[in-house]
């Protein structure tokens, strides 16, 4: 029987390449065939637990080689993988274990800095129905740092190396991701083997991967994220490649890493190109480093133009911009691999998919045109079955195969696609509509600033006043009131911000995404 169970990445890959090194963590290797057996071996355990196909098993664990072995693991038994941010604390570990119905939850005992087990465990024991709770520790033959829990070594320990992946349909769902709940409680999208598969396997159309050629990814985006997940971890093992893991990204270490395993591939947002790019001294053989990197990919925000300009002129390579979503699988278009770059684009839609601008409140398009703005919508393999027991909310975004994205976005004359910015981030100044990113990417042009974040602030008479919150270059000196005037003096009235704020860092999500809503 043929089967569309997203594990096959990893069996045919362990199955054709056995000795190729599939992850790295540190001076630790994994080949195929022994991550292949190990995630064989969590199958048999879930098995014996009772775990069965279509049953769900939500995993906590930053970027480590567990997190793969878990992951294929629970996916060969046919079981639905449901990943966790590994920032939750116990009260959210338990809405997303009872929200999902999740049965087990493999959870990393975590650092001194971010305790996880503990938060995890908390969690498992105020959730209903979760049945099982296994600790993953960082020394396989460690004791339990939770009393009276079991490890996942100690559970392991006698399962067979063997096992035969329970065959899944393509529409069967894969993996449930949950996204941010910015609007509300967090979403569970439930993505199909088909979804996953095909994104993954997008690889050669996109980036140019080649079994025969394969590359060696530094995987600093969170695997717990569909980004990571899919353009890293599973993008690698369609086509044979080596996943270089670093749990928490660090731009220092990053580029070390790089350098020390020849990393061909590297895939972050925004704020990740900016720390690579701050980190450059003395000490980085820059030359080296661009003479391995053949593909540098960005997504998950708007790259800015400045960041994209300044890494193509130090690192000589061009980064492919692309666009996508947890609904989405994630990536809906890319900038075409092998065609010129055109800065500022996301790119067309990839292979199999399509790509629409529609009217705020219906399901319309806009008319055709360059300066024409509407909100992305998206139809095609990648598109998800719909929210976890949430028909209401699945209505409200899909329609007909479409899906709304909540981001607006332009389309040049040739297809080509642009994010303005996220519905939601709008600013409304006066009656006038107020494009954050548009306005950050021209504070980034001042030499004194080194990244920019805008947002809307409540406002008497205009309901919204602007307000840019920046992070200045090092050894910069300017004044709040020079970058006002500096300003006024080049865009619209109705544009520029009246308010400026200097700050040392930005919040940002554990993705690296600047978190706006906790800005003010």
């Amino acid at each position: 029987m043929t089967t569309y169970n997203l594990a096959t990445l990893l069996e045919d890959s362990a199955t054709t390449y056995p000795d190729r090194t599939a992850v790295v963590l540190g001076e630790s290797r994994l080949t195929y065939a022994q991550l292949n057996s190990f995630s064989n071996m969590v199958a048999n355990l879930l098995v014996s637990r009772g775990i069965g196909p279509g049953d769900k098993v939500a995993l906590s664990c930053p970027n480590l080689p567990y997190f793969t072995v878990v992951y294929f693991g629970i996916l060969k038994a046919g079981g639905t993988v449901v990943p966790l941010n590994v920032l939750l604390k116990g009260r959210e570990v338990a809405y997303h274990l009872g929200d999902s119905d999740a049965k087990a939850y493999f959870c990393f005992e975590g650092t001194p800095e971010l305790a996880m087990g503990e938060a995890g465990h908390a969690g498992f024991q105020q959730a209903d129905g979760c049945e099982h709770f296994f600790v993953i520790t960082a020394a396989l033959d460690g004791a339990s740092p939770i009393e009276g829990v079991e490890t996942m070594a100690q559970a392991m320990g006698t399962q067979s190396a063997e096992f035969e992946t329970v065959a899944t349909d393509e529409d069967d769902t894969a993996v449930i991701l949950y996204t941010s709940g910015t609007t509300g409680q967090p979403k569970g999208a439930e993505l199909r083997h088909r979804n996953m598969r095909d994104n993954a396997l997008s690889g050669e159309a996109l980036f140019g991967a080649n079994t025969e050629r394969p590359d060696t990814y530094l995987c600093v985006l969170p695997l717990f994220h569909s980004f990571g997940q899919t353009v890293i971890q599973n993008g690698a093992f369609a086509y044979g490649g080596t996943v270089v893991m670093l749990p928490r990204f660090e731009a220092h270490a990053a580029l070390a890493l790089m350098a020390k395993e020849q990393v061909t591939f590297f895939a972050g947002v925004p704020t990740m190109y900016w720390g690579l790019l701050g980190a450059l001294d003395e000490s980085v053989d820059v030359k080296a480093l661009a003479a391995n990197l053949r593909v540098a990919a960005a997504g998950g925000s708007a790259l800015p133009v400045e960041v994209h300009k300044d890494f193509e002129k130090k690192f000589g390579v061009t980064i492919l911009e692309g666009y996508g979503l947890s609904e989405t699988s994630p990536v809906a278009s890319f900038s075409p691999y092998g065609e010129p770059v055109r800065v500022g684009s996301i790119g067309v839609p990839i292979p199999g998919v399509e790509m629409e601008l529609l009217q705020p409140d219906s399901w319309e398009t806009v008319p055709d045109g360059p300066d024409e703005i509407g909100e992305i919508a998206i139809k095609g393999h990648n598109i998800m079955k719909g929210y976890y027991n949430r028909p209401e909310a699945t209505a409200e975004v899909i329609h007909d195969g479409w899906f709304r994205s909540g981001d607006l976005g332009r389309r040049d004359e040739d297809g080509w696609y642009y994010i303005v910015d996220r519905s939601k981030d709008m600013i409304i100044r006066g009656g006038f509509n107020v494009y954050p990113r548009e306005i950050e990417e021209f504070l980034m042009t001042h030499p004194a600033v080194s990244l920019a974040a805008v947002i809307g602030v409540p406002h008497e008479s205009h309901g919204e006043e602007i307000k840019a919150v920046l992070i200045l270059n090092a050894g910069a000196e300017v004044t709040e009131d020079e970058i006002v005037a500096w300003a006024k003096e080049e865009m619209a009235g109705y544009k520029y911000p009246r308010i400026v704020e200097f700050v040392d860092a930005l919040p940002m999500t554990s993705t690296g995404k600047i978190l706006k809503r906790e800005l003010s």
